[in-house]
């Protein structure tokens, strides 16, 4: 089997900067997903719709963001993690690859921040994939008890025997879950941090790909200014083999 790439992308629901210096950066994001040319694409901070931004932008899409950020012959799966006045967002995946289920779990942990996970099954080649898209609480403590819940979702959801990714915005200031992770078995790269926020000159790695069952290559962050435009994160990309 060849390499599997999987990139994970916080998008700011596609809108930079503050107040009347607000900016539409969805038409860009778009042509930014179809250049990291991945096999699987996990999003966090995707809207599905808000009106108070459409009425603001000319050209809002029409269509919810996944599906407009979706290149050409990819399967899309959105599910909402947060319901606004205006609108909602959450988390969605893209894949080059037959989707074949998903599913959504909450994992609010408190009443001023709705989160959720994003289940997606994959079958890469003849293999099955589960993908598991996270965005994680801004509280320290919220972000354990997610990844407790998370790594019960695992135990009850997917088999021993199959590969398993969990990719998004974990919040994670410094990699502290890194070893509750791996008493699950999930292990990200090895090596030096990936700064992915602040994007315009990224510090801190808060964007992670942890893995069971599949051998990282190499992990890496796409360079250059434009990057530092579109979202306050830039996206993360591994690249995997199974394990043999």
């Amino acid at each position: 089997m060849g390499l599997l790439r999987i990139a994970t992308y916080n998008i700011h629901k596609g809108v930079q900067g503050l107040g009347p210096a607000q900016r539409l950066e969805i038409h860009n994001l778009g042509h930014a997903v179809e250049q990291l040319d991945a096999d699987i694409v996990c999003l966090q901070e995707v809207r599905r719709f808000n009106r108070r931004q459409a009425r603001r932008f000319s050209h809002w899409p029409e269509m919810p963001q996944a599906e407009f950020l979706a290149p050409l012959g990819y399967s899309v799966v959105y599910r909402t993690n947060a319901f606004t006045r205006h609108g909602e967002h959450g988390n969605a995946l893209l894949s080059r690859w037959p989707v074949l289920s998903h599913q959504h779990e909450d994992v609010s942990d408190h009443l001023l921040e709705q989160r959720g996970l994003l289940h997606v099954v994959v079958q890469w080649e003849q293999q099955l994939v589960h993908v598991i898209v996270v965005h994680l609480g801004l509280l320290s403590g919220s972000r354990y008890r997610q990844v407790e819940q998370l790594k019960r979702f695992v135990q009850r959801e997917v088999p021993a025997h199959e590969p398993v990714v969990v990719a998004g915005d974990f919040n994670d200031w410094g990699g502290r879950l890194a070893r509750p992770l791996a008493f699950a078995g999930l292990k990200a790269h090895h090596g030096l941090p990936l700064p992915t926020f602040p994007s315009r000159l990224p510090l801190v790695q808060l964007d992670y790909i942890y893995a069971r069952g599949l051998q990282v290559q190499r992990s890496y962050t796409p360079q250059g200014p434009i990057w530092g435009r579109m979202s306050d994160h830039l996206p993360l990309i591994s690249e995997f083999r199974l394990h043999s």
